[in-house]
């Protein structure tokens, strides 16, 4: 599981930051802090719900939707935007369920389409075009996801995808495991095609923010 790298103090300042959060988010936080489970956060979460109100996203997949906690976010910003459709995939039906759970408390029953099973597979298969595409699946399956993903994304759509510091692995020029190279290898992708354009934010484990032409 990947680790925030930034400072704690910046971390904590950049959380603070955040409107107060619905009282089922909140318990989404707090089961994973105690739990390990990793998720986005709220700092990523605002920032993925500001992307998606900017762009007036009304078609969002998710690629590796964990208990729901992501989703949420876009749900909301949908919602805002006037409704639409929220996938969440997740190859686990525990996660699905809990999940499908933690989004009706939140109101989003309307919205929400869920999957069961691998997600760029999911993702090949479905219509599109898609607003915004967010990418947190195992990291080695980064590089070839990013084909299908930019087949699928509307012109002016933005894919976010998460973990792209990765605990500051990438910076080992010795670690050459098959995670850490992925991740290299999707960044030097998208930054060098010249249908994106394309920003890191370095926030928690560091967002590759990317707009298709």
């Amino acid at each position: 599981m990947s680790e925030d790298i930034l400072d704690p103090q910046v971390s904590e300042y950049l959380e603070s930051l955040v409107p107060s959060r619905d009282s089922v988010l909140q318990a989404m936080e707090d089961y994973a802090a105690r739990e390990h489970f990793p998720i986005i956060g709220p700092a990523c979460g605002q920032l993925c719900y500001q992307v998606a109100r900017m762009i007036n996203a009304r078609q969002v997949f998710e690629l590796g939707s964990g208990f729901g906690y992501s989703t949420a976010w876009f749900a909301r910003a949908v919602k805002e935007n006037g409704g639409g459709s929220v996938h969440h995939v997740v190859w686990d039906a525990e996660l699905s369920k809990r999940a499908r759970k933690h989004l009706s408390e939140l109101g989003y029953d309307d919205i929400m389409q869920y999957t069961i099973g691998e997600a760029v597979a999911a993702l090949n298969k479905a219509p599109g075009p898609f607003d915004i595409v967010f990418n947190d699946i195992d990291k080695v399956g980064y590089p070839a996801s990013l084909p299908i993903i930019k087949e699928k994304l509307r012109s002016g759509g933005v894919l976010i995808i998460d973990n792209m510091l990765w605990s500051g692995r990438i910076f080992d020029r010795t670690n050459l495991r098959p995670n850490t190279e992925a991740i290299r290898l999707f960044t030097e992708m998208i930054t060098t095609d010249e249908d994106w354009i394309v920003s890191l934010v370095p926030i928690r484990d560091g967002l590759i923010i990317a707009t298709k032409k």
